[in-house]
């Protein structure tokens, strides 16, 4: 079964809406293979954001997810990368399809409420990531 990464950031965690996002994730038939709560230091925020390392907005970003816990989970179903993306909307809220996880919660481009890998790809190093031992 193709998996993918699912963070539940920052703003989401402070706002306790992790179990508001899980609900909309089962209901839309991923199931959760693995799941954390963990606490990015800023060298980790660095290493796992490397691939934005030089834009504008990296420094904010990095800073942003070290700021309070967040929640790491790999999540299973067909078309898991492309089906994530689009239940997750735009990375911009303002942007985001109507009724989509960052459309619904998000609060701004940086505050968006959870990051989704990118492709099978991304989703492989993102998950090795946070759970090494996969």
């Amino acid at each position: 079964m193709p998996e993918t990464l699912l963070l539940i950031k920052p703003d989401a965690v402070e706002r306790d809406l992790i179990g508001a996002i899980i609900l909309r994730l089962e209901a839309a038939g991923f199931k959760i293979v693995e799941l954390r709560l963990v606490h990015l230091n800023e060298a980790e925020a660095q290493r796992f954001y490397q691939v934005h390392e030089g834009k504008p907005f990296f420094d904010k970003l990095v800073a942003f997810m070290s700021s309070s816990p967040i929640v790491a989970m790999v999540l299973a179903r067909e078309n898991a990368v492309s089906d994530l993306r689009e239940l997750v909307g735009a990375t911009d809220p303002a942007q985001a399809a109507c009724g989509t996880i960052r459309q619904c919660f998000g609060v701004d481009v940086t505050r968006n409420s959870v990051h989704a890998s990118d492709s099978a790809e991304t989703a492989a190093v993102e998950i090795k990531f946070f759970f090494p031992d996969r």
